[in-house]
């Protein structure tokens, strides 16, 4: 049985890979509390004795240019569908237990969280391998768009991101 590990906002249903447990995905707009998603990790699971988050922000600057903000956008379905298929593939390779990953869309200001991806693990090295793989392909497997603004000699312009080479690069080292 599958057991689903819930916020209390959120823009999609978290997606649930039905041959296995204890996982969420969430696509949302709204912030979370780092606190609150691993206490939710951790809360009676007895089984696991490793809790390995990552939490991305966004930051003021990108290849040179001052950054204001960024937007994210991404196809529903389809990007919980890839998502899933990201997590499934962690199940496979490594021993772990809860995954939860919440990725947010829409305008987003300097020093916001963007993503927060936490796995369980009986142990520290499953986990930190398998949150690792999910974030490295996150970034390059999941159909988020980005888009900065940004700000140059005191004009304001946006730039629409591609993948970074070095993240696909670091993607295909799992390979």
């Amino acid at each position: 049985m599958s057991k689903v590990i819930t916020t209390k906002k959120r823009t999609s249903k978290p997606a649930i890979l039905d041959e296995y447990t204890n996982q969420e995905i969430s696509i949302q707009a709204e912030d979370f509390s780092l606190a609150d998603e691993v206490t939710l990790l951790e809360k009676d699971n007895l089984t696991d004795g490793a809790v390995v988050t990552f939490t991305g922000r966004v930051r003021n600057n990108n290849n040179g240019n001052n950054v204001t903000s960024l937007t994210l956008e991404h196809y529903p379905g389809m990007t919980e569908k890839s998502l899933a298929k990201i997590i499934n593939q962690a199940k496979k390779q490594w021993q772990i237990g809860r995954v939860k990953v919440i990725h947010r869309i829409g305008e987003l200001h300097i020093g916001d969280q963007i993503v927060f991806v936490g796995v369980t693990s009986k142990h520290r090295q499953d986990a930190f391998s398998a949150n690792e793989f999910i974030m490295d392909y996150l970034k390059v497997k999941a159909p988020f768009w980005k888009k900065e603004q940004i700000v140059d000699a005191g004009k304001t312009s946006e730039n629409w991101l591609d993948a970074k080479s070095s993240d696909t690069d670091k993607a295909d080292l799992w390979s």
